[in-house]
This record gives C-alpha cells, sequence and structure tokens, in this order.
C-alpha cells in the first residue's frame, strides 16, 4: 500500500508541490507524507492552456519530472504486485480442500460436514443463534469484553492492504446493540476466506507434497493464463493513456475545442482538398455514388430546377432564355463538379457569364468593317450566390427523394403494392413541399405494409425493433365494411384530383343506385359502427382525409394560395390595449387583405408582424381571397352529370366531402405558408443588408489630392468624445503602415479668426501644440468624429486652423509645388464605437482609454474601411444596416453579410507575405477564395514553418525541398490568384505575374501576349526562357516599358484560336490578363465615401426619421430668449430656435401688446414644442409654442392600398373603449388633446408602463371628478406612483384647467408639460440620483438588513447605514441604520420631491445633502446621550 501511495504522490502535478511548500512555509512544519498523497484533486490548479497546446503540437508530454521508461516500469510493477494479490485470493481455501477430500485438521468436525447450501444461507448469523440467550442480569457481565478481546473490531479485521493508515482515524464508541449491528455489516462484507500461499499456506491446508502435485494437475499453478493477463495489462495502459501521446483533448475542454477550431472534424474539414465553405455547405448532405449517366441526368435536372427558380426574375428576352439557363448550367458545373467557389468563377470563367451577341449582316462583310459584338452579362455575383443556396435546397430535396423512392421500391417488391401517385409523382416534384406531400400519402395509405416491411428489415439484419404499434383509425376504417361506402362515392380521391390537372381526360364518378342514407344502414360494422349515421360520418371523415392527403390536390391548393392568398391581421384583447396610435405595430393593427406580392416588396413589415403575433398582440392569418369560388370549382370536378333524386343526394355528399377537405387543406398549407413567406422575408431582409454592406465594403482608402487611387495615407484623427466639458480631445496618429506612432490629448483648440482677435494669445492653449504636432508628423488627412453635436465645433476649428495656419500634408523642403491644404474629414464612426470597448482593443492597446481607442480606430478606418469590418468578426451583425435587421436571425444575417465581404475581399486580393506577418491583415485571409477560418489558420502555420516568405505562389502548394505544403491543389486552385505577391524586379527568379489577378493556368496565355507585343518568334522566345526562366519575356516587357503594346493586340482572335483548339471560352480572360500587364492588381474599389448629411445628423445626434421629424412634438430646454427668437436646445443636443411668429397667443408680437417673452420664459425651462423643420445639414429644427400647433396629434405618413385597412374595426374599437371608461367612470370619457394622455385607468396605465423606463408617464382620467386627473410615473420596475392634480380656473368640464395643483397646493403649474417636466421627471432624475448611490441596495428591506447584520459581523464596532427602496409606497426610501451590532435597527422613511428629497420633515437638495443631514443628526443624537 506504501508503494502505491508513493506512485500517486510522483504523480501530483508540480503545482501541487508547490502549493504544499507554500502551505509549510505558512504552518511552520512539514506536513507528513501521506497527508500530501490524500490532498484531494479537486485542489489541483489548472495548466495553462495555451502552454499545453504549445506542448501537444511539438510533440512533447511535460507532465512529470521523470521520462517515460520509468513511469511505464512502475506501472509493471504496480500490476504485478495487483496479480499476486489476484492469485493469494484464487489459492485453495478450504473449500478447495473439501472438494479434493482433504481436510484441514483444526477445522471443526461439524462444520466440514454441514451442508454448504445450507450454510450459504445462514452466513454468518449461525454462530450468533447458537449462543444462548442472555438475560437482564447478564447486561453488565463481563462477557461481552472477552468477546470483544477475542473478536477484531471493524477497523481491525485483516486486510489485504493494512498499512500505517491503520490507525488514522480513532475508533468510535458505539452502544451494545451498535456495535452488534457493525459487526453484522462487516461480516457481511468481509471477503472470502484467506488463500493458502507458499510454503506455510502448504502447512497450513495439511497436504503432503504429492497431494499438492495432485492439487496443481488438477487446478494449474496459476500461470497458464499470463498471456491473458500481460495483455489485460496492455489494454489498460492503452485506456489510461500511458503508452499514447497526449492530445489537444486531453488539455482543452469540448467548448475550448470547439471555439479554437481543434476538434476532429475541423482537422477533418482541413484535411480535404475542398474549398472549406463547400464543405460547410454540404455537411448535412450525404455523398451518393452515382453512374456517369445518372449524374449527367441530376446535373440537367438541377440547372432546369435551379434555372426555372431564378428566370421569373431576371425577365429576360426570349432569345436570352437558352444561353441563361447554360449559363446556369455552367456554374453548377463548376461547383458541384469541379469544386470551384464563387469568386473563382466570377473571376476566371466569366467568359460563360456572358452572352456575346454578334451584329454580321450583308452590308458589314460588304463594307469590309469587322461585325460589332454585344455583350450582355447573364449573371452576377449575387446571382451565383442564389445558385448556391438553391443548389443546397435541391440537394435537400433529392436526398428526401431518394429516400422515398427507396421506401416505395420496397413497398412494391415486398408488399407487391402498384400506385399510380407513387409510381407517377416522385420524379414530377419540384420542391421539398411536394416531396413531403407524397411522403405523408405514403404513411397514411400503406401504414400497415411500412411496418411488417420494417419489422421483416430488422428480423434480417438482426437487428431488435421496437413491437408493432396498434393499427391506425384509418386502417381500421379500410379493414371494415365502412370502406365499401366510400368506394361508392364513385371516384378516388386520385382520380377527383387528376380533374384539377390542366391536362388529360376527366375522370367523371359512377352514382351509386342506393341512396347514401340506405346504403349506410345497410354497411353496419358492430360494435363500431352501430348506426347508419355513424357509418355515414365515419365514411365522409375518411374520404375526405383521402382527398386532403392527395398529393396532387395538396399542389393545386397550394399553388391556388401563392397566387390568390392575403394577409389578414386581427389584432387581440391584448393587443387591443397595448397597441395605441403612437405604437410601432400601430401601422399592420387594422391591416387587411393584403396580397403576398406587397409582402414581398416590404419583407420587414411581415416580419414585424410575425413578431407582434410572438408577443401575443396580434394574429396573423393567411387565407385565400376567395375560397368559396376554389370550393366551387372543386364541387364541378367530384359531381356526377346525373340529374335523379339519388345522383342529387350523392352530389351533395360529396359537396360536403370537398368542404371537409379544402378546410382542412387550408388551414395546412396556410401554416407552411406562413413560414415559407418568413423564410422569404428574412431572405429579402438579409439581402438588403448584404448590398448595404458591399457598398460599405466598396471603398478604397481615403486617397490624399495628387496620390494614386489604393494609396494608404498617414492619419491623424481627433475626438472630443461626447463633447462636454469635462472632455478632453484625444487624438490618435497613425502611419501609412498602419502603425500608431503617437498619442496624446488636448484641452482648447478654438481659433479666433475676426481681424480684432487675429493673434496668437486669443487661439486655444493647445493651438501651437496641435500645430507643430501638424508640422512634425506630416499628415495627409485630418479625421473627426464623435457622439455628440458639439464634434461640428471641433471640425470647424480644425478647418480653422488649417485655413489660418495654411496647414498642408506631407510638405517637404525644396518641393516647387506646394501640396493641397489637409481636408478635415468627418469620419464614419461604427467600427470604432464597437472597437473602443472590445476584448481586441484592450488586448492590442491595454494601457489607453477608450477615447483614445476610438481615434486609433477611426484612423484605420480612413486607411482601409474593408479590413476594420473584416476584423469585427461575428460582432460585424452589431452594425445597423437596415432598420429592421434584428428581425433576421443572426447566424442567417452573418452568411449574407459574408457573402459581401468575400466577394469584395477576392476583387481586392491579399499580399500573402503581409497577411502571414501582419494578425492584423491575415483577418482577410479566411474570406479568400477557398479558404476559410481552418485553412486561413493552417496556412499562415505553414508558411511560418516554411520560413515566414512565400517567393511565388506554386510555394503555397508545393511540398518538394523540405517544404510543407500550405494547401491542397484544389484550394490551391481557387485561392492562388486571389493571394499575390508584390513584383520588385530585383530578383531574375521572380515572377511578375504572381503579383497579378493572372490565374496560373493561364500564364502560358500572358507569356504569349507579352512576346507577341515584343514581336519576338519563337527563336527568341526560347532564348529568352532557356536563358532567365519561364518569366523573362514578361519581365523583358515590364523592364523596356512597354506594357502598352498589349493594347495592339487582337483579343478577338486569339479567342477564337484558344476556344478552337482547347474548347475553352477565354475572350473576357483575355481582357484581364491585358489590363494586369499594364496594372498589375488595380485598385477597383469606389474612392473613399464621405458621409451624407443625414448620416451626419444620425451619428452626431442618435436621431433617425423615426425618432425626429416634422410634426413631432419635443421637450427643449430653454437657452436664451430674446423678443424677436428664442434659442432652445433638445435632449440630444440639437440646437433649436422659435421665431417670434410661434410664441404662444399672449406673448410678444409687433406691437409688443402681448407679455414680454423674458418674463413669460426664463433660461434652463422645459417646455414642449413642435418641429417644423429639420435642418440635417446644419444639425438644428426650427419649432413652434403656439398652443393650437401643439394639440394637432402626429400621425404617421402610411401609404395604404385602397381597401387594405379596416376602418370600420378601428371606429368600432375606439367606440367599445369609449363606452368602457364611461362604464368605469360613471360618466362620458374625457379626452385631453396631449400626446401623452390615454383613457387608462390605474392597472391599464401600469401595464403600458411596464416596459417602458423611470420617469415615463401617462396622464389618464381621474375618478375623483371632472377637477381632477391622474398622472401615472413609473418609478421602479413594478412600482409606480399615482399623482392626484386639482385643476383650477377650467373653461368648461372637459377642458384642462389653467391652474393645477399637487399635494393641497404644495407644488402649483400652469399647464400639463410644465407638471411634467418640473415635478415628475424632476423626481425621476432623483430617483435615478439615489439609486447610482454607493449607499444604495437594489434588495428588499428585509434582505438590506440582513446585508447590514452581516456587515456588522464583520464590523462590531462599526455603525452602518443603507438605502433601499420601499414598493408599498412609491416615492419613498427606507433608511436602515444601526450604530453598532448589538444596537437596534432603525429605519427612517425618505421622501422623494422635485428637485430633492425629504427627511424627518427636513428637505436635502441632493444625496450628499441627505447623507450629511443624516450624520449630522447621528451626532447631534450621540451628544445628547453624553449629556
Amino acid at each position: 500500500m506504501a508503494s502505491l501511495l508513493d506512485l500517486a504522490a510522483e504523480l501530483g502535478s508540480e503545482e501541487e508541490d508547490e502549493d504544499f511548500e507554500e502551505g509549510e512555509g505558512q504552518n511552520g512544519h512539514k506536513p507528513r507524507k501521506q497527508d500530501v498523497d490524500m490532498d484531494d484533486s479537486s485542489e489541483e490548479e489548472d495548466d495553462d492552456d495555451e502552454e499545453a497546446a504549445a506542448e501537444v503540437r511539438e510533440g512533447f508530454i511535460v507532465d512529470e519530472d521523470e521520462d517515460e521508461d520509468e513511469r511505464r516500469q512502475r506501472r509493471r510493477e504496480k500490476k504485478k504486485r495487483r496479480r499476486a494479490e489476484r492469485d493469494e485470493d484464487e489459492n485453495l481455501d478450504e473449500d478447495d480442500l473439501d472438494l479434493i477430500g482433504l481436510v484441514r485438521p483444526d477445522n471443526d468436525a461439524t462444520t466440514s460436514t454441514q451442508s454448504k447450501f445450507k450454510r450459504l444461507k445462514q452466513g454468518h448469523r449461525t454462530a450468533r443463534e447458537d449462543r444462548p440467550s442472555r438475560g437482564v442480569d447478564d447486561i453488565f457481565s463481563e462477557e461481552d469484553d472477552e468477546l470483544d478481546e477475542r473478536r477484531p473490531s471493524a477497523r481491525q479485521q485483516p486486510h489485504p492492504f493494512a498499512d500505517e493508515f491503520d490507525d488514522f482515524i480513532e475508533d468510535d464508541e458505539f452502544p451494545d446493540e451498535e456495535r452488534e449491528r457493525l459487526l453484522e455489516e462487516q461480516e457481511v462484507a468481509r471477503p472470502g476466506r484467506k488463500a493458502f500461499t507458499g510454503i506455510d499456506g502448504l502447512k497450513q491446508s495439511g497436504l503432503d507434497e504429492n497431494a499438492a502435485e495432485d492439487m496443481r494437475l488438477a487446478f494449474g499453478d496459476g500461470t497458464e493464463y499470463d498471456w491473458a493477463l500481460d495483455m489485460q495489462d496492455a489494454m489498460d495502459d492503452e485506456a489510461e493513456g500511458l503508452d499514447r501521446p497526449l492530445e489537444l483533448k486531453d488539455v482543452f475542454e469540448p467548448s475550448q475545442l470547439i471555439d479554437r477550431m481543434l476538434t476532429d472534424e475541423d482537422n477533418a474539414i482541413r484535411a480535404l482538398d475542398v474549398p472549406e465553405r463547400l464543405q460547410l455547405l454540404r455537411k448535412p448532405f450525404k455523398e451518393v455514388d452515382l453512374s456517369p449517366q445518372e449524374k449527367a441526368d441530376r446535373s440537367a435536372e438541377e440547372s432546369a430546377y435551379v434555372a426555372s427558380m431564378l428566370l421569373h426574375r431576371k425577365r429576360f428576352p426570349e432569345f436570352l432564355v437558352e444561353p441563361f439557363k447554360q449559363s446556369v448550367a455552367k456554374v453548377l458545373h463548376y461547383i458541384n463538379d469541379e469544386n470551384f467557389e464563387i469568386p473563382f468563377i466570377f473571376q476566371h470563367r466569366k467568359d460563360y457569364l456572358i452572352h456575346q451577341e454578334k451584329e454580321d449582316d450583308e452590308f458589314l462583310e460588304q463594307s469590309g468593317n469587322q461585325a460589332e459584338e454585344k455583350a450582355q452579362r447573364l449573371l452576377t455575383q449575387a446571382d451565383m450566390w442564389e445558385i448556391l443556396d438553391i443548389d443546397l435546397k435541391f440537394r435537400a430535396m433529392i436526398e428526401k427523394r431518394d429516400a422515398l423512392q427507396a421506401t416505395c421500391r420496397n413497398l412494391e417488391e415486398a408488399a407487391h403494392i402498384t400506385d399510380d401517385v407513387l409510381a407517377e409523382l416522385p420524379m414530377k416534384t419540384e420542391n421539398i413541399e411536394e416531396v413531403q406531400d407524397i411522403q405523408d400519402y405514403l404513411h397514411f395509405r400503406y401504414s400497415a405494409e411500412l411496418k411488417d416491411i420494417n419489422a421483416m428489415q430488422a428480423e434480417a439484419n438482426g437487428t431488435q425493433k421496437r413491437a408493432r404499434t396498434g393499427a391506425s383509425i384509418w386502417e381500421g376504417v379500410r379493414a371494415s365494411k365502412v370502406y365499401n361506402f366510400v368506394r361508392a362515392f364513385g371516384i378516388s380521391a386520385d382520380a377527383f384530383a387528376q380533374n384539377t390537372g390542366k391536362f388529360g381526360r376527366r375522370n367523371f364518378p359512377e352514382d351509386s343506385t342506393e341512396r347514401p342514407d340506405d346504403l349506410a344502414d345497410s354497411l353496419l360494422d358492430p360494435p363500431n359502427f352501430n348506426t347508419g349515421r355513424d357509418v355515414l360520418k365515419v365514411a365522409k371523415a375518411t374520404f375526405a382525409e383521402e382527398i386532403a392527403m392527395n398529393p396532387r390536390l395538396k399542389k393545386y391548393i397550394r399553388t391556388t394560395f401563392y397566387s390568390d392568398g392575403v394577409l389578414d391581421c386581427q389584432r387581440t384583447a391584448k393587443g387591443l390595449k397595448s397597441i395605441a396610435e403612437d405604437h410601432r405595430y400601430y401601422e399592420f393593427k387594422y391591416l387587411r387583405q393584403q396580397s403576398f406580392g406587397a409582402v414581398a416588396q416590404r419583407p420587414e413589415l411581415f416580419l414585424r408582424m410575425l413578431k407582434a403575433e410572438e408577443e401575443g398582440l396580434v394574429n396573423v392569418n393567411l387565407s385565400l381571397r376567395n375560397p368559396k369560388s376554389v370550393k366551387q370549382k372543386l364541387y364541378t370536378l367530384i359531381e356526377s352529370d346525373g340529374f335523379s333524386e339519388v345522383a342529387e343526394a350523392w352530389n351533395a355528399l360529396r359537396r360536403e366531402v370537398v368542404d371537409l377537405a379544402v378546410d382542412k387543406l387550408l388551414s395546412n398549407i396556410s401554416r407552411n405558408v406562413k413560414e415559407s413567406l418568413r423564410a422569404e422575408c428574412e431572405k429579402l431582409l438579409g439581402t438588403a443588408c448584404r448590398e448595404r454592406y458591399a457598398e460599405k465594403l466598396d471603398q478604397a482608402p481615403y486617397k490624399p489630392q495628387g496620390m494614386e487611387l489604393g494609396t494608404v495615407p498617414r492619419v491623424l484623427t481627433l475626438s472630443n468624445g461626447r463633447g462636454s466639458h469635462e472632455d478632453a480631445i484625444c487624438w490618435a496618429y497613425l502611419e501609412d503602415d498602419g502603425r500608431v506612432m503617437e498619442t496624446g490629448k488636448f484641452t482648447d483648440l478654438r481659433i479666433a479668426m475676426s481681424d480684432k482677435t487675429d493673434r496668437k494669445g486669443d487661439d486655444g492653449k493647445d493651438v501651437e501644440a496641435f500645430i507643430a504636432l501638424v508640422k512634425r508628423r506630416n499628415p495627409d488627412v485630418i479625421g473627426v468624429s464623435g457622439r455628440s453635436v458639439e464634434t461640428r465645433r471641433l471640425i470647424s476649428d480644425l478647418e480653422n486652423a488649417v485655413e489660418k495656419f495654411d496647414l498642408r500634408g506631407n510638405e517637404q523642403p525644396g518641393d516647387e509645388e506646394r501640396p493641397p491644404k489637409l481636408e478635415v474629414v468627418t469620419v464614419n464612426d461604427e467600427v470604432a464605437r464597437i472597437y473602443e470597448h472590445s476584448i481586441r482593443g484592450s488586448k492590442e492597446h491595454p494601457n489607453q482609454p477608450t477615447l483614445m481607442r476610438y481615434c486609433i480606430a477611426l484612423a484605420r478606418y480612413l486607411q482601409s474601411p474593408m479590413l476594420e469590418y473584416a476584423a469585427l468578426g461575428k460582432d460585424i451583425v452589431s452594425i445597423k444596416f437596415e432598420a429592421n435587421q434584428d428581425l433576421v436571425p443572426s447566424d442567417k444575417l452573418l452568411k449574407h453579410l459574408e457573402t459581401a465581404m468575400v466577394d469584395m475581399v477576392n476583387m481586392v486580393g491579399i499580399e500573402i507575405n503581409d497577411a502571414v506577418s501582419d494578425p492584423y491583415k491575415a483577418n482577410l485571409l479566411p474570406y479568400v477564395c477557398g479558404l476559410g477560418p481552418r485553412k486561413a489558420a493552417q496556412l499562415v502555420k505553414v508558411v511560418n514553418h516554411n520560413g515566414g516568405t512565400v517567393f511565388n505562389r506554386a510555394e503555397l502548394v508545393d511540398g518538394s525541398e523540405g517544404r510543407i505544403a500550405a494547401i491542397n491543389f484544389q484550394v490551391w486552385a481557387n485561392s492562388s490568384s486571389f493571394l499575390y505577391i508584390k513584383y520588385d524586379g530585383e530578383d531574375q527568379d521572380e515572377e511578375y505575374l504572381d503579383g497579378t489577378r493572372v490565374h496560373p493556368e493561364d500564364y502560358e496565355i500572358a507569356r504569349k501576349m507579352a512576346a507577341d507585343a515584343l514581336d519576338l518568334d519563337e527563336e527568341d522566345v526560347k532564348a529568352e526562357t532557356d536563358e532567365n526562366g519561364p518569366g523573362a519575356v514578361i519581365r523583358r516587357l515590364v523592364r523596356e516599358e512597354a506594357q502598352d503594346k498589349v493594347n495592339d493586340l487582337v483579343l478577338k482572335e486569339y479567342a477564337d484560336q484558344l476556344e478552337i483548339k482547347f474548347k475553352q471560352r477565354k475572350r473576357a480572360t483575355l481582357e484581364t490578363i491585358r489590363a494586369e500587364l499594364q496594372n498589375p492588381y488595380e485598385e477597383l474599389r469606389r474612392p473613399f465615401a464621405y458621409l451624407s448629411p443625414d448620416e451626419v445628423f444620425v451619428m452626431f445626434t442618435a436621431e433617425t426619421r423615426d425618432t425626429l421629424s416634422e410634426g413631432m412634438n419635443v421637450f427643449v430646454r430653454i437657452r436664451r430668449v430674446f423678443n424677436d427668437h428664442m434659442e432652445v436646445k433638445l435632449d440630444s443636443g440639437i440646437d433649436g430656435g422659435v421665431s417670434a411668429a410661434e410664441y404662444p397667443d399672449g406673448v410678444g408680437g409687433q406691437d409688443r401688446e402681448g407679455l414680454d417673452p423674458r418674463t413669460a420664459f426664463q433660461p434652463n425651462q422645459t417646455v414642449q414644442a413642435r418641429v417644423l423643420f429639420v435642418n440635417r445639414k446644419g444639425l438644428s429644427v426650427q419649432l413652434s409654442l403656439r398652443e393650437e400647433v401643439l394639440r394637432r396629434p402626429f400621425k404617421k405618413d402610411i401609404d395604404r392600398i385602397p381597401g387594405e385597412w379596416d376602418d370600420a374595426q378601428e371606429a368600432a374599437d375606439k367606440k367599445a373603449a369609449q363606452k368602457e371608461t364611461e362604464k368605469k367612470t360613471g360618466r362620458a370619457q374625457r379626452v385631453i388633446k396631449h400626446p401623452l394622455f390615454r383613457p387608462f385607468d390605474a392597472k391599464s396605465a401600469e401595464e403600458a408602463l411596464g416596459s417602458q423606463g423611470r420617469g415615463d408617464v401617462i396622464i389618464r382620467p381621474s375618478s375623483k371628478g371632472p377637477d381632477h386627473l391622474a398622472v401615472t410615473w413609473k418609478v421602479s420596475d413594478n412600482i409606480y406612483q399615482h399623482i392626484d392634480v386639482f385643476e383650477l380656473d377650467k373653461e368648461n368640464e372637459f377642458s384642462v384647467g389653467r391652474q393645477l395643483r399637487i399635494e393641497n397646493g404644495k407644488y402649483n403649474y400652469s399647464d400639463l408639460d410644465e407638471l411634467i417636466v418640473n415635478h415628475v421627471k424632476a423626481m425621476a432624475k432623483k430617483v435615478d440620483e439615489m439609486t447610482l448611490d454607493e449607499k444604495y441596495q437594489n434588495l428588499s428591506r428585509q434582505k438590506t438588513e440582513d446585508w447590514i447584520n452581516t456587515y456588522l459581523e464583520a464590523n462590531p464596532k462599526r455603525a452602518v447605514y443603507a438605502f433601499c427602496i420601499n414598493p408599498r409606497f412609491p416615492g419613498h426610501f427606507y433608511l436602515l441604520f444601526k450604530e453598532g451590532k448589538q444596537a437596534q435597527m432603525c429605519a427612517w422613511p425618505v421622501k422623494v420631491v422635485p428637485n430633492g428629497f425629504e427627511m424627518q420633515k427636513t428637505g436635502y437638495p441632493d444625496m450628499l445633502a441627505l447623507k450629511n443631514g443624516f450624520k449630522t443628526r447621528m451626532q447631534n443624537a450621540a451628544k445628547s446621550r453624553v449629556r
């Protein structure tokens, strides 16, 4: 046992040993070794994941100091000891000796002769039962002590692993009965009798040598099965991992492996020579082995399927339809057969995406002119991404259809069933819904047969299947006499469904000679169908079910549904109360009869409807525009042409069956269509986001004047954050390689521009430092952005500084021409706002404040918008591309956005060596054609392993000369042209084409074009290439600066020769080669996009057209008041103006007959105003304070098609709401023209405010009479205060009083807006101040008291206090305090009042004063107690 413990100690980690050594130092003594050994494993420290991963990659295991051989040797010794113990247990015991007729001389005769079975039954109880029972007198006898001395205790039983731990835990003392119970349990758990081993064992057993030999012959010596034990030991070693190398899954948690893409599945993706994105898209589908003919047929089927899905949107003229289908077939061939990604096809197979029409008439031939070519693009990149998406849907349909056909074949072969539906329809399916229809029909019609087939297959395969369940109700009907009535309808469900088709002969039903009721009475089938009514009911339901399950009829109804379906939006009872006119869902509260075409035009509207349905506010119902006409048409297809009374009775019954079937079909199909519309709308909205994202990506770095497009500028960026007086102006300077060279802060950059103040002393104190910075760093551009309107002032100061001090970019001494003045650019900050608070930002610049990181991100955006967006990764979904993009699931949205990034990255290309050496640029690699996050990471790793530099494209796939291939051939074929290497002409082995968009497969064509441009014959070319390598001709073309000569080449003749000789269309590819020879990897992106005034307005103010537009009422704070105008400011920081003409009645005026505006309005006063005009470029608004203007309700302009709005329902709901209010209040509904007024009671007001924020208000009628109003505002979650407002000086019963009193005149206001701002909003600010205070506990009173008691347990002599909310009295708080652990808990009420707090009838303006007042009271109380 000691050796086992030693082993356990040696296997402990070094960190554990260090922990124990630290513990020794603290405790002053060294613990015993066994104490260390028994340390619980839960105390182990986790290893460093990164370090362990690196060790795994390098093939090292550094768990312990000892080597592997020593560990394996100790393991074998441990196995031997265990085997010896097993051998000891397996040696002969007394039973074995009895078996061979030998007994021990000291054995008791009665025991040896006793029945073995009886002994097993009695167990250890026999010995105790033989002892005489003891009486009361024996309770205190010493017999127990003697017995205990003879019998070992539970902890003294012989044990094969007895060691120094035997006395580690002292024996407990138990009562007599408890001791007997423990002894009994110990003997039950006792192992078998100890075997007789070795010489001493032989003597103890009483065997002589001859007998022992006989025993060995009979039982062996225990070594016969050592080979099996050795095998078991090896298997144990392998299972425990001692002989296998450490793997990543031994180091990381499974979730970590998934996040880091290190699972076995990820490794398989890296290894497979198929583009990563294609692998992930095809992951749900199984690969099927098809013959060449089957593969060709399936490809033709898919191309026709995909083309039909796209043609209805392309609307090509007739002569382009066939070329379009051929183009689609080619794209599918490249994707599925050659594993090429979309960017490769678009760049290098573009000739198959273009249709060239030749004008070759007789006049052109006679005149000798060449025929003109007109090229028309058939497919765009967006079209090809959609083709890829449709390809996946086709794969899913085909996989399901193949499984369906296999089931049909099994059914035909095993059950000998022939069904026209199953024979004809599977191969005619056009979508997965139709395949599912046939699947449902199959299981409905042949469920019993399918169960029998499954049972037979399970029996043949030797697998156990669940017993067959009971038959369905329809199987029971088919097996009964009732089904004869179904046949009596005279037409089968499929025959009726065939009548809905456009072609084929119509099937007519045959009428029965009996009336339906008479026939039903004759087909009774007890005990289930005892009456004719039962038979009739079940037969109708069965036939209706057969019709509803028929795939042909389902397709007909579904097609009709899509072409003539409409959408109705019905408000629920909850929506009736919650969706008011200013609610975001009011736009569709009463929407009716909207067509599916209108849904496609506004996909976000339908998704908002579904969102409202999930919230329980509306029900979205899909139905046919005219279901009666559909039923009428179906009646004519199922009725017979008979005129007898019997025929009329059967036709009436058939019509009832059609009604049942159609109602069920419409219910089921409407649900499916709703989900299909949801998916289509999500796709359309995701596509809109993709297009907007592509526009943002399609912009080159900012181009300074006089530089080429694509040049990366040196950037200086500044920001004043939120623009408050406390915020400094942070700045950052970045070199053109992206390095952050210098950062800093300014506080005052104001520029004095007037003639009188044009002196340095009048400028801000940091202007000189700014000028020095610009001259020292020579930036190419100054970028500015911020989060407030105050940023505009910073922009103005910078522009004035540039103008005043004549600041120019990159000005060098001695230049003849001075560069233009520096431009101050307002930078889009949507990426910077994410970066400043991101983990990436804190890692890259840990010592910089967030605003400085913001400036760095702004500079990077100017240098490369695409790189900044790519660095966001999955966080890209946080950026708003469309207002309602949150209605699209984030994973779907991410896929749409990723396609835009893939297109743009491959259009721009990546310099491979820059990407390998710079992690920031490596963020683009996963978007390269053929790559992905896994293959890109592998590429970087392998290139660094090979030396860190790629000299030519071929090296990436070349594994010779000691290199490792970074990517496989097919992936290389996809990606090679998008990974370029800069050409500098210094090395003779350099390949110029490796720095171009020309694919390696076209290098020979490019070399031929260069040779022809230089007028070199074959001998000249051979001599040049023999001397200087294959790229010598192009290098000569570049060296001689003769690239313009390729413009003289007639590329059409080249293209014709290539098409004749190699059957390849290369006309567009030749144009690409010509362009790349002249300007390799030319910048194809659009110039840097400046922000529009609308975008700047939203960025600085956070106000959109939905939140601020003409006609809205807003709260404004008055800054300055004049007789002719007023200057105000909105909450968003926007400056506003009110002209004298827009003053309220009775204020101002031309003849000054009204009240002086400076008397009526005061600075810092908050009033309500109407927005008349929004100047988005100037960041200002024009407002009105006129009462008649303010009373006009704001209604959002909604384009409604006549007939799509239920005006009657809207009017009825308003009338019902008014009556309900009158019923509750006992009087007519009071209506006040105020945007916050609602005809609610207290409960309804609380429900409406539940989802809103603190301080939000609802004004409502009061139950106290017409001269009272109630104001309900939200104090906190589930806490609302209802304020009673008493009105005075009312014009009439329904008007609002000119004087409003609260708390018996303690607070008086002149109008509701003043009351809201100066009373409710003021109290809400004080509640915010209270809840944000460090002494506030967001707990209940009881839990706050517990917190105080817990604090005092640790600090018994301290006094402590805390605030918590009082939910019983909204607007009140508790001040809980204790002056020590033994003191009594005290509670003082604190009331929130406008602009302050009240405690003990004393007012305090803020929390600091409140806390100081409390402390003063406590100090005074303590002094009085001392006195």
